[in-house]
């Protein structure tokens, strides 16, 4: 008598995904998460716990405004762990609201995971959460309506580490002014976002990270008003290309292939992803299917690792945490016919500017500067390459402005440049729809 085989993965998610696809989307969402975990545990968590936990705890207690690289701060291993727990945590919070899971889902979820490579950890990211759900109760409203503008806000996350472990007051006091402030930000954010997005009409794709960069500016200002110093920080590990590259490269290849795969071994489908602007909201899940937004996330995820290595660049923290929100938005409104001109219009402004192609500046800018990709995808190529080119000069200038305690400077640099753009574009095509 035969023996049954086991179902392989290809086969055991093609019958998940036929049998109930939001198993199969909330699924997928965890597969990131314990990836990330995954990895961590055989980069140095098994093998060196002490370590590991000595590396976590750095991770907590540095003040991790803009620009805190924490493979640098606390190693490879605590890093990873702390990206992969809290993309776990955030999905599971998904489930337990019982949402359904959307094209923002992985957008808000990856982009959690990405900063939480360089910015967000799993201390200062509960106070925006929990001013987000008082704000819900005090409106007697379904958290479910709020709970996105939650995870982006933890944008604003580092003001939290900031007060906790820098402003000169006693250890517990610190620590109390530290969430009472994260608590009173994430109170006013759904009201805040709300009236924001009305400025740049939805061609800022990181919405919550335009509002948190004024958020922070009116910290900063107040911080600095009484002398509390804020000092330039830079933190960019190198060294570790290989290694992340392996990891990466197996990551989006199979999320590729599962796209493929459930899309019947085909790319049908997909080139229909090219007719959305990629203006707020375009949730392609809801749009297009989840296979279709798997291929154009795991492409997108190549795409952005090639151009990282391609300048010369370093996979670390910062750049990493731009792959994952470049791959996180490519199911909520990035396509590489939307991508692509604005890349190119960073790329050629990093050739002509006074940084290096792969430098911090210009690297991040070209990932992270796909915010404005809904322009692009509006307007064409040469808007979009323009939008690219302005966007390269504006993120590199505002971040002085909010002290770096906003970690979407290009949230907020974008929000600035399709303020100033989208008019000009308006009154260039006579158009009044805009």
């Amino acid at each position: 008598m035969k023996r049954k085989c086991p179902l392989s993965i290809p086969t055991f998610l093609q019958r998940l995904f036929q049998s109930d696809q939001e198993s199969f989307k909330l699924l997928s969402l965890y597969f990131f998460g314990w990836s990330f975990v995954v990895f961590a545990l055989f980069a140095g968590a098994l093998w060196h716990p002490v370590e590991f936990l000595k590396g976590l705890l750095r991770i907590i207690v540095t003040p991790d405004y803009l620009l805190t690289d924490y493979v640098e701060v606390g190693g490879i291993a605590p890093a990873f762990f702390n990206s992969g727990l809290l993309m776990l945590l955030f999905s599971y919070f998904l489930k337990l609201l019982r949402m359904p899971i959307t094209g923002l889902s992985y957008a808000s979820v990856l982009t959690v995971g990405g900063f939480a490579l360089f910015g967000k950890n799993i201390f200062n990211v509960w106070p925006i959460v929990i001013g987000v759900v008082l704000y819900s109760l005090y409106r007697k409203e379904s958290i479910q309506r709020y709970i996105y503008v939650a995870y982006f806000g933890t944008a604003i996350s580092p003001l939290v580490s900031f007060i906790a472990f820098t402003v000169p007051l006693s250890n517990l006091m610190r620590f109390v002014v530290s969430y009472l402030v994260g608590i009173f930000v994430g109170f006013f954010l759904p009201s805040l976002a709300s009236y924001f997005l009305t400025l740049h009409k939805g061609y800022n794709l990181y919405n919550v990270g335009f509002t948190c960069g004024l958020v922070g500016t009116v910290a900063a200002a107040f911080l600095r008003a009484y002398g509390v110093q804020i000092p330039v920080q830079k933190v960019w590990s190198e060294g570790n290309n290989f290694i992340f590259s392996i990891f990466l490269l197996i990551l989006f290849s199979f999320v590729t292939f599962s796209g493929w795969l459930l899309n019947g071994k085909s790319w049908r489908g997909y080139k229909k992803l090219f007719r959305h602007s990629g203006r707020l909201l375009t949730d392609f899940v809801i749009l297009e299917g989840v296979p279709v937004t798997l291929i154009n996330m795991g492409l997108l995820g190549v795409i952005s690792i090639v151009y990282v290595l391609a300048t010369k660049s370093q996979l670390n923290g910062p750049t990493m945490g731009g792959i994952m929100t470049v791959a996180g938005f490519a199911a909520f409104g990035k396509h590489l016919r939307n991508v692509l001109p604005v890349i190119a219009g960073v790329t050629i402004a990093s050739v002509s500017n006074c940084y290096e192609l792969g430098s911090p500046n210009n690297v991040l800018a070209a990932l992270f500067g796909t915010t404005v990709s809904p322009i692009a995808g509006e307007f064409g190529i040469v808007w979009g390459i323009v939008a690219g080119f302005l966007h390269s000069a504006m993120v590199n200038n505002v971040g002085f402005l909010h002290a770096g305690f906003n970690l979407y400077n290009n949230g907020f640099a974008g929000g600035l440049v399709a303020i100033v753009l989208i008019p000009i574009i308006k009154a260039i095509h006579k158009r009044e729809d805009l």
